[in-house]
């Protein structure tokens, strides 16, 4: 799940990163009543779920509360790569002498969270990390003990930041690492870290992606989730607890488990589909939650055709087609559905499947076969 920038930064902020004073305007009105309470030039931050606000002209600045309701207003409104700015954060200006880059993010190969510092930081660190990535240091977090003070150091060192960053830097390090763990992010990034004229080192930006199967966990983060943060569908699967990731394509898929899921995306693409969406239902799957999956994928518009592809276990396979057929009337006219059961009831579930008319196929590939030959 994304969250914005004044989000992250408050979640930073609660481990004792130090960030700039400010608050989030949604009317020019406003973020002219937040610049005068800050006494002082401000920065105009868009609030949008991309990168590269400052290059879109999303960043604006004003020397007064007058200036920075114009600059509110000329970024009110503005679509930034096909998003519509609706809010925008309105901080203290700092004097910028360095900037530094620190992230967090989940290495498969390691199978640890990594940290990365540069000492290029700022709004061109992609071209760092492709064309020189010496530049930036690695190092993997030991689960055990976290990411310790002297190790932060140490990265900062080898990284070459000046010495009078290591110190205040190595402790924002170790607290990103704990904010990370913490929050369950799969990425957790201050770009820029800053050293300013009078010698502070603090946050000038944050990003953090919470990891979505943390959420149950993580109560009041998945309370400010958005439907702008994704594919209006994936928001409102969300809201409704389903698994759920939209694809291009016109294929429907539904499966249970997330391997299973991968291998059906794989085998449609094969036979010459296009996966529309990754639904998993889960182990235990009743009726009921076949129907509302059926359902929830039938409602996005590139869906010509669904293949429901189900391994019984502790999900029985009359169950699921008890979903299926209830959902029947549920969906556009003439949708087909072709259905791979295999294992526990799936037999009960081919029969009930048969008298309701609907097809199925005796392996995966050959339900894959059906569909993409059924939409055409």
């Amino acid at each position: 799940m994304k969250i914005h920038e004044y989000q992250a930064k408050d979640i930073l902020a609660r481990y004792g990163v130090p960030i700039q004073p400010g608050r989030v305007a949604y009317t020019p009105d406003e973020a002219e009543a937040i610049a005068r309470e800050l006494g002082g030039p401000v920065v105009i931050k868009a609030q949008v779920y991309v990168g590269g606000r400052g290059k879109a002209g999303g960043i604006q600045f004003g020397d007064t509360p007058e200036q920075a309701r114009a600059a509110a207003a000329k970024v009110l409104g503005m679509d930034i790569k096909g998003l519509t700015v609706e809010k925008v954060l309105v901080v203290s200006k700092i004097n910028i002498q360095e900037e530094y880059y620190l992230g967090i993010v989940l290495d498969r190969k390691s199978q640890a969270p990594i940290v990365m510092v540069s000492k290029e930081g700022g709004i061109d660190i992609e071209e760092v990390a492709a064309k020189t990535p010496e530049k930036i240091i690695k190092q993997p977090i030991d689960m055990r003990w976290g990411l310790r003070p002297f190790e932060a150091r140490d990265i900062l060192a080898r990284a070459r930041l000046p010495h009078q960053v290591i110190g205040k830097g190595g402790a924002i390090l170790t607290a990103l690492a704990k904010a990370f763990i913490e929050s369950d992010a799969s990425l957790a990034e201050i770009n820029p870290l800053v050293l300013t004229s009078e010698g502070q080192v603090q946050a000038a930006d944050a990003k953090i992606l919470i990891d979505d199967n943390g959420l149950f966990r993580q109560k009041e983060y998945a309370s400010w989730a958005e439907s702008e943060e994704s594919n209006p569908l994936e928001y409102e699967a969300r809201q409704e607890g389903l698994t759920y990731v939209k694809l291009d394509g016109n294929v429907g898929i539904i499966g249970n488990g997330a391997g299973l899921v991968m291998t059906t995306l794989d085998m449609v693409a094969r036979v010459g589909g296009k996966p529309a969406n990754f639904l998993d239902i889960g182990g235990g799957a009743k009726a009921e939650v076949m129907y509302k999956a059926l359902s929830f994928v039938a409602r996005d518009p590139q869906v010509r055709g669904i293949l429901v592809n189900i391994f019984g276990g502790i999900t029985r396979g009359e169950e699921v087609a008890k979903g299926v057929i209830m959902a029947q009337a549920e969906l556009p006219k003439g949708m087909p559905i072709v259905v791979r059961l295999s294992g526990t009831g799936a037999e009960e579930g081919k029969a009930l499947l048969k008298d309701a008319g609907l097809d199925w196929g005796k392996d995966m590939r050959e339900a894959a076969q059906k569909i993409v030959a059924a939409i055409g």
